[in-house]
């Protein structure tokens, strides 16, 4: 067991908070470890630590710096290696009850209470033997390009995904967000095909975020849609990047972006009260953000964030792991194929768990 597991496993005895994580393509693994079990929340957003920000609350918790110590370990794929599964469990858990979610939804788009809506569902496995390095490792082999992590609070409860979508990123001035919608089951050919129902709902969600930032930036730069896989499931990606007009406008941003079309719809208010009041379950820190913020804990640069959301994610409770997934609805959408889409998705996490 190295330094790094060894902290997780004295602060899991002592039942304090922790986080760690892996970046996209990094080689790094970081660990944070809080010295008290005290829950601190952001008030100006100029803190400095781990933010982990749930769907729907008026308070966003966070890890601060000035609270914890820091541990860096470097990944060493040549010291491990897990066979990967491919499941092809497709038990319809939840199945009638989502497609009606889904037709409920398709009945508010034709009455224009919004042009999408992103609804979800939970969905419960047994894991008796979970163990934290096994798993967390698994997530960096098998996704390498996604934002891992395992975050443990005492009164917030386990947490762990990896996912493959950026909230925002900021250095000063300088921010870049994503665009992230459509979702596709990977095979062995490279060529996507995106029908237009996908590709209408990504020019939704970079409309509403280029949209939402104007009044908060001084420049905008969009890319062109490009297929992105994030470990066997492909998504259409957009990066926008811009220019904020004072470094003290995070908090305004990620009040315009939070929660991101991509997780709520559009518009956002409308679609969210139809979240909250069908959706039948609480999405507690699901579809909410997480990562860096104001420092960068590698370097310890500040005015550096690098927020992630979280998608592709499960909490888990005693012996038991609570899966979430959901998906993007559109007046195109056909409820049978939406709950396929979240079958495939579950697959992340079902492949490190099971």
């Amino acid at each position: 067991m190295t330094d790094l597991f060894l902290k997780v496993k004295i602060h899991q005895e002592q039942k304090l908070p922790y986080v760690l994580f892996c970046k996209p393509d990094s080689d790094k693994i970081i660990g944070l470890f809080q010295k008290n079990d005290h829950l601190y929340f952001l008030e100006t957003f100029e803190e400095k630590g781990f933010v982990f920000a749930p769907f729907d609350a008026d308070e966003t918790p966070y890890i601060p710096i000035e609270h914890s110590d820091v541990y860096v370990e470097s990944v060493d794929k040549k010291s491990y290696f897990f066979d990967a599964k491919i499941s092809t469990d497709h038990k319809s858990i939840g199945k009638d009850f989502f497609e009606d979610l889904v037709e409920k939804a398709l009945n508010s788009i034709q009455k224009n209470e919004f042009q999408k809506v992103v609804v979800s569902r939970k969905e419960e496995i047994t894991i008796p033997d979970f163990d934290v390095e096994t798993t967390f490792r698994k997530m960096i082999q098998h996704y390498s390009s996604a934002f891992n992590y395992y975050f443990f609070h005492p009164k917030i409860g386990t947490w762990i995904g990896a996912t493959p979508e950026q909230f925002l990123k900021t250095d000063g001035t300088i921010l870049k967000t994503v665009a992230l919608a459509g979702t596709q089951l990977a095979t062995k050919s490279n060529t996507i095909i995106w029908q237009k129902k996908e590709t209408e709902e990504q020019q939704l969600v970079t409309d509403y975020i280029v949209d939402s930032l104007e009044n908060l930036v001084k420049e905008i730069t969009i890319s062109s849609p490009y297929s992105l896989k994030a470990g066997t499931i492909w998504h259409i990606k957009t990066d926008i990047s811009a220019v904020l007009k004072s470094k003290k406008l995070l908090k305004n941003v990620i009040a315009v972006l939070h929660p991101t079309s991509a997780v709520c719809g559009l518009p956002k208010e409308s679609a969210k009260k139809f979240i909250i009041e069908n959706e039948g379950y609480n999405r507690e820190y699901y579809s909410g953000f997480l990562g860096e913020l104001n420092l960068d804990l590698v370097s310890f640069k500040t005015a550096q964030s690098d927020l992630y959301v979280n998608l592709r994610c499960m909490k888990i409770v005693r012996d038991k792991s609570q899966l979430f997934i959901g998906c993007g609805i559109t007046k195109d959408s056909i409820p049978s194929a939406e709950y396929l889409e979240t079958v495939n998705k579950s697959m992340t996490m079902k492949n490190i768990i099971q």
